[in-house]
């Protein structure tokens, strides 16, 4: 018998050839899970296989998602070349012909319409790196003002609420491992247990040690599976529920006296406000019980320690921004906050989400996290480049009103990096329509997206196994992603691409970096002391301890695990409470008769985004290969819809067509659609293009429509 097994391997060993490993990070969710792609050679074919390895934020566990996430980037249909629009249909050309082309394109139409006439759409999936020079790009190379990015749909409400209130944003003022050993946890608005899997067990330890967990949610999940009260909110009443939640915490004298004198303010305010409403409108205007909203408020304010998490659900509506700053107003009523395994939690949802948004690919931002209309900031980036103050563009436009912008006639040419917005942004009927009055889009991407379908020109970009850089998790945690596969084809790196097109346009003074780290170590001169601030950060460092927490100012610093444990980052040293309404001064929209339900919507475990790179994985579209609609039976029945059936989903501004899915765990005034499905199942056709006045967030988790059978 032993022999037999000896043959046996000696055999298998004979017939794997070589053997490649290949060290990196999971491109999709925010944790970046470090993992090795294993590439086999057997006989005449590949085998590949992706085993995690340890860290300090995923401790070498891995999703469904990254154990296949090689599939998209080895896929037939990747882009390998450059590909030029010619009488409606791409033909490869040259870089040197496509890099010559964008040189005619941009200088015609910025010498005809101005300078702001041509726009940049950047992305949280790329690099820090790419994320800075993209920001400096823009405003050095094109030296246009319109520049924004598709985190602007993911954390703005989220980000804009903590630098608000506290001052400064980083995804975590604490880190995960304090989150097994708190007393209580809000969940508000978020699903970690399909969108960032390998977070859950931090959470599974808390329950283990007799946490509390809270889980605020319409619909009942994966995550709302683990609670021990689960409020069933009406969507879009996030900020009344933490209304009701404070009023409670506050009549039943439960606050932190001490702190909210010492450590913030505007409290008088905030419960003049709440103490003047009633628990009973609440909980109408809520579909909360009164005895849950009363349960829950007293629950989190008695324990000695909590924290507060949140995510899309609430975040992604017209008034997300005060929700959250409604949550953060229970933080600082009950003193849990700054200090040890209290705190809160923003979960970001794209893999860079964080970085992406610290160093200036946002519309009013300069890098770490400086503000653009500053003039001593501006006179600070513009030594770090080495360009004028005076020359440095002004802030744009979000990323939704970059599209009203090409409506209107005002912006005509477009960088599109890595992003698909005629799925991702709402009224995905109109940001087509825009697209098409363009007269220049070039798309740099893996794939013809939806969106790149519409490009003039297409760059073939790298992906996550080949483009080296750094990334900042959802805990405020630089890692750094390891990438040593060649490039297929004339694939490049997006930092690559844009030197290259910087040169053309006679700007190579400015971009003259050989590597990723020459512009990593840029940017940590440009953040240096800024709230963002890296300068502390280098890539050995990051190597050494698998990663470092912002704020690191200096090269002896270890980087800063808790925040605001003295002070906040206001300049006063406290945090700033407000009194958040109910109901937005923006009405959202409301059911009728017409439109008599809710649509929320969210993700799958095994789709990211829009679906560009997991449609192309056959290990994960198997699992879920079309979009669902999911409506509650009752509510099923009143409009006859069958169980597994074609149902049309129809708002005030266009329809789609999915299967629906009967389930008990919906609130019967609300149906949900995934997100990451495109054309005829695109549900962003039906959302609104009302943007929350503070960060432009769109209101994708309300909208009212009608279902009917196909």
């Amino acid at each position: 018998m032993t022999e037999l097994l000896l043959k046996y391997f000696r055999t298998k060993q004979q017939e794997v050839q070589s053997e490649k490993m290949y060290n990196t990070q999971c491109p999709f969710c925010s944790m970046q899970c470090k993992m090795q792609l294993i590439e086999q050679s057997i006989v005449s074919r590949k085998k590949y296989t992706t085993i995690g390895k340890d860290n300090p934020t995923s401790e070498g566990r891995l999703c469904i998602k990254g154990m296949n996430a090689h599939q998209h980037a080895f896929h037939q249909d990747r882009i390998t070349h450059p590909l030029l629009k010619v009488n409606g249909e791409f033909v490869r050309i040259s870089w040197e012909r496509a890099l010559l082309h964008i040189k005619e394109q941009f200088s015609t139409i910025q010498a005809v319409d101005g300078y702001d006439a041509l726009s940049v759409y950047g992305s949280a999936s790329i690099t820090n790196e790419e994320a800075y020079l993209l920001g400096k790009f823009a405003r050095v190379a094109l030296k246009t003002r319109y520049i924004d990015y598709n985190g602007r749909l993911c954390m703005s409400a989220a980000a804009t609420a903590a630098n608000q209130t506290f001052g400064a944003d980083r995804g975590f003022t604490n880190t995960l491992k304090e989150v097994p050993f708190t007393r209580v946890i809000i969940l508000s608005g978020t699903n970690i247990a399909e969108c960032q899997p390998t977070i859950m067990p931090y959470f599974e330890k808390a329950k283990e040690n007799g946490a509390f967990i809270i889980a605020i949610d319409p619909r009942e999940t994966a995550t709302t599976q683990i609670a021990d009260m689960h409020l069933k909110v009406k969507p879009g009443m996030d900020a009344a529920l933490a209304n009701g939640l404070l009023k409670v915490i506050i009549e039943e004298n439960l606050i932190d006296k001490k702190f909210i004198e010492e450590r913030a303010t505007g409290f008088d305010e905030v419960r003049d406000y709440v103490t003047s409403l009633s628990l009973e409108d609440l909980s109408d205007m809520t579909g909360v019980p009164i005895q849950q909203i009363r349960s829950a408020a007293i629950k989190f304010a008695s324990e000695e320690s909590g924290m507060i998490f949140t995510a899309r659900g609430v975040e992604q509506q017209i008034d997300g921004t005060d929700a959250v700053r409604n949550l953060l107003n229970i933080l600082i009523s009950t003193g849990k906050i700054g200090k040890p395994l209290s705190g809160y939690g923003a979960i970001t949802g794209q893999g860079n989400g964080q970085g992406a948004r610290e160093h200036g690919q946002k519309a009013d931002q300069l890098p770490g996290y400086r503000s653009i209309e500053n003039e001593e900031h501006r006179a600070y980036i513009a030594n770090v480049w080495g360009v004028k103050k005076e020359d440095l563009p002004r802030k744009g436009v979000s990323a939704f009103e970059v599209f009203k912008k090409i409506d209107q006639g005002e912006i005509t040419g477009m960088l599109l990096m890595c992003s698909n917005p005629v799925v991702s942004n709402p009224n995905a009927n109109f940001v087509k329509a825009a697209l098409k009055k363009l007269k220049f889009l070039v798309a740099v991407d893996l794939f013809i997206s939806e969106t790149a379908q519409y490009a003039d020109l297409i760059l073939p970009a790298s992906s996550y196994l080949e483009d080296e850089g750094t990334m900042t998790n959802l805990e405020g945690r630089v890692t750094l992603r390891e990438a040593s596969r060649p490039c297929p084809g004339e694939a490049k790196h997006d930092w690559e691409i844009l030197c290259e097109i910087a040169k053309v346009l006679g700007k190579e003074q400015y971009f003259s970096y050989t590597k990723a780290e020459d512009i990593f170590n840029e940017l940590r001169i440009a953040s240096r002391g800024g709230t963002a601030d890296y300068y502390g950060i280098t890539y050995e460092k990051i190597k050494n301890e698998g990663g470092i927490l912002w704020p690191c100012p200096d090269i002896e610093h270890n980087g800063t695990e808790r925040l605001f444990e003295k002070s906040f980052a206001h300049p006063d040293g406290r945090a700033k409470m407000i009194a958040v309404k109910n109901t937005p001064d923006v009405p959202k929209e409301k059911i009728c008769d017409e439109y008599p339900l809710y649509l929320t919507t969210g993700r799958v475990m095994s789709h990211y985004l829009t679906g560009v790179q997991t449609r192309k994985s056959s290990a994960l579209a198997a699992r879920n290969f079309e979009s669902y609609l999911e409506i509650h039976p009752e509510t099923a029945r009143k409009f006859n819809i069958e169980n597994n059936r074609l149902v049309s989903v129809a708002s005030k501004r266009g329809r789609i067509v999915v299967r629906s899915k009967w389930s008990e765990k919906i609130r019967q005034d609300t149906v949900f659609v995934p997100f990451h499905w495109a054309d005829s199942q695109n549900v962003n056709k039906l959302v609104g293009e009302e943007l929350d006045p503070h960060c432009k967030m769109p209101g994708f988790k309300v909208s009212a429509v009608h279902v009917s059978p196909v």
